[in-house]
């Protein structure tokens, strides 16, 4: 199947004010995939989605949903858009049925074919049995549901999710997941969130960025894959100078724990446990402890995020 890229950021960028927010952004999204939009507080990434989504202008650069121009031609591109943001815009007061049709139509949709949109959305979203009941009277999952049905109702081609699963217990956290995946079948997903795990749980590709810029973006393969590089913990009762250690082939970088623990980090396509396990041996360094510690993507987020803040630093 052709690639094609249903979201196109072209050196986008934002300024308020002054303060460059998003700084020359670039990247694509096809059909089907979910990506995972990571950053710390601060980082852009909400200006990015709402750039994306059209509630935001770019100072420059281009957007393509599907091919259209979002500035140039916007409702044509919102028409393919659909947006869940952090707090849900929903109406408590009226039932999951008056809300969906409502919504319905604000997205234009035909009256004829209204109460199937309605029943499509409550059917994907498990909101068949809620239909007469006020949505302020329904669980955090349950609203969250709404919410999400009310982004998909009008069966967009891309869909953006803000922190869908915020405040939800771990049973509805599961639920929202596993529809977050089924969403992918057919959509195409932008799924931001500060929970880690969700990402190697729901998504396809990672981007994560940081001060405005792409810092990161793969496969969650090659997340995973990267995340092979690691570190050992190295116990010696008679500990070399460090520059010796990090002499040793696939070493990267030692850093002492105490006098006898040392940490040794790795690249991905060099584990030294063998050589250093060898070298111990032969050097009389008297090797009581070698422990691989595996990566997590919390450690990858940090790295590259702080590894970021570095060298501005040191620029500086």
């Amino acid at each position: 199947m052709k690639y094609q890229p249903l979201v196109q950021l072209e050196q986008v960028s934002r300024y308020y004010g002054v303060t460059l927010a998003v700084d020359a952004m670039e990247f694509e999204i096809g059909r089907g995939e979910v990506v995972g939009f990571l950053g710390p507080n601060g980082a852009g990434k909400s200006t990015t989605m709402q750039m994306i989504a059209g509630t935001l202008a770019p100072s420059r650069g281009r957007i393509l949903i599907d091919g259209i121009d979002i500035l140039d031609q916007p409702r044509q591109a919102k028409a393919h858009l659909g947006y869940l943001p952090e707090q849900p815009p929903l109406y408590r007061e009226l039932t999951v049925d008056e809300y969906l049709r409502f919504c319905a139509r604000l997205n234009r949709i035909p009256r004829t074919e209204r109460t199937a949109a309605v029943a499509r959305a409550k059917q994907r979203c498990g909101l068949e049995q809620v239909g007469r009941r006020l949505i302020g009277n329904l669980s955090k999952g349950y609203q969250q549901r709404v919410g999400i049905a009310q982004a998909i109702i009008h069966n967009p081609s891309v869909v953006i999710l803000d922190e869908p699963t915020v405040g939800l217990d771990p049973i509805q956290i599961r639920e929202i997941r596993a529809l977050i995946r089924e969403l992918g079948n057919d959509h195409s997903v932008i799924l931001s969130t500060h929970i880690l795990p969700e990402v190697q749980a729901t998504c396809d590709r990672v981007l994560i960025i940081n001060r405005g810029r792409l810092v990161y973006s793969d496969s969650i393969a090659g997340l995973e894959q990267n995340m092979r590089g690691g570190r050992l913990i190295l116990g010696l009762r008679r500990p070399p100078p460090l520059a010796e250690l990090e002499a040793l082939p696939g070493v990267e970088q030692v850093e002492r724990i105490d006098a006898q623990h040392l940490q040794i980090h790795y690249a991905a396509e060099a584990d030294p446990a063998e050589s250093l396990a060898r070298h111990a041996v032969e050097q009389d360094w008297g090797l009581f402890e070698l422990t691989p510690q595996r990566l997590s993507l919390e450690d990858v987020f940090v790295e590259l995020t702080c590894r970021e803040d570095d060298q501005e630093a040191e620029a500086a």
